[in-house]
């Protein structure tokens, strides 16, 4: 999963009418991290680890401002502990785990599990935690669309589907989680599962085959707010999604979704998928400044945000005329560009709810 070469992006803006419309790199280096990501990891307190035990000990004893380097040819295999003991690799706060993917030619060290109930494989256990210039690989990449079909389809139910375990790769129930010029995938709920928390920074990733029907999501938001930029997105189901409780929203911007999605690309539910008697779809969202090369539908708010929604300054796959958001209301749509093979088709009209 994490030996196919990442295809050359090409131009992933453009600019109309003098404004900028899609995802336009910034200082740190390319969408999605990588080769060129300027930001390293700085402390004086570094300790060097390429085996299992050895990560497990460091995190034991790492403090507040302590960076955990992964090797950057390690490959840190957690499946039978997990097995076993459900095993949890789980970081303190204020601390850094770190490795060096984009250093020369090195892909970063890998940390991964091939046991289906992998949930999760990282507890971040306070707040001020950055995991950075890592691969975190989980269980499955697949959709497993049988098995969706069998559950639902022919009316077996929730109870059947959810006998097949399903894996988490990062989760954390406090504020301030930064993730950055990483590569995740083949988790099966969430590559990245924010629970709660506000001040999430989730940029420069590469993040793919995230994709398990029914679940499937890159960045995944209970009540929790985040700010997700500069990722490269392909393969998943949803790549943003959100339970759309009340407390929670996103802001997403300059992201690039490269080709495939199994179903809509950037999401947040509503109350009828809580069903908990409201229209709610989280508290607010800002959508903005992004590339959809999917010709999946990019954008769909399932309900009415508290506050309000804002897509404007996106560069769609679609023809003006083809839907690219679906919102029930409470959302400004502007200024967004559409057809990315003709990208003459610019929206200027303002729609309100």
């Amino acid at each position: 999963m994490f030996n196919a070469k990442r295809q050359r992006l090409g131009q992933t803006w453009i600019e109309f009418n003098g404004e900028i419309c899609g995802a336009k790199p910034d200082a740190c280096g390319p969408i999605g991290g990588g080769i060129g990501y300027a930001k390293s990891p700085l402390s004086d307190e570094v300790v060097r680890v390429s085996t299992l035990d050895a990560l497990l000990d460091a995190l034991k004893n790492a403090k507040r401002g302590d960076v955990i380097y992964v090797d950057s040819k390690a490959k840190i295999d957690c499946t039978v502990r997990v097995y076993i003991e459900k095993l949890v690799l789980e970081i303190p706060e204020g601390v850094t785990l770190a490795s060096n993917r984009g250093e020369g030619n090195s892909e970063g060290g890998l940390i991964f599990s091939d046991t289906f109930a992998t949930r999760p494989l990282i507890h971040v256990t306070g707040p001020d935690v950055r995991i950075t210039g890592l691969r975190i690989g989980g269980p499955n990449p697949k959709p497993c669309l049988e098995h969706h079909r069998r559950s639902f389809a022919e009316k077996r139910g929730h109870e059947y589907y959810y006998k097949f375990p399903t894996s988490d790769g990062i989760v954390t129930d406090h504020p301030s989680l930064e993730v950055d010029n990483c590569e995740l995938g083949g988790w099966s709920h969430a590559a990245i599962y924010l629970r709660l928390g506000d001040k999430h920074h989730i940029h420069h990733n590469f993040i793919h085959h995230n994709q398990y029907n029914g679940l499937g999501y890159g960045v995944s938001h209970n009540k929790a707010f985040s700010l997700i930029e500069y990722n490269l997105f392909n393969y998943n189901r949803h790549s943003i999604a959100g339970t759309g409780a009340p407390g929670s929203g996103y802001e997403a911007r300059h992201n690039v979704e490269i080709k495939h999605s199994l179903s809509h690309c950037f999401d947040m539910h509503g109350g009828r998928d809580r069903k908990d008697g409201s229209n709610i779809a989280g508290t607010w969202l800002k959508i903005h400044h992004n590339t959809f090369r999917c010709p999946k539908t990019a954008i769909v708010i399932r309900g009415e945000p508290e506050e309000k929604a804002e897509v404007y300054n996106n560069w769609f796959y679609h023809k003006p005329n083809e839907m690219s958001v679906r919102s029930p209301g409470r959302t400004w749509i502007k200024n967004n560009t559409y057809d990315l093979v003709n990208p003459e088709f610019v929206a200027h009209a303002e729609a309100k709810p």
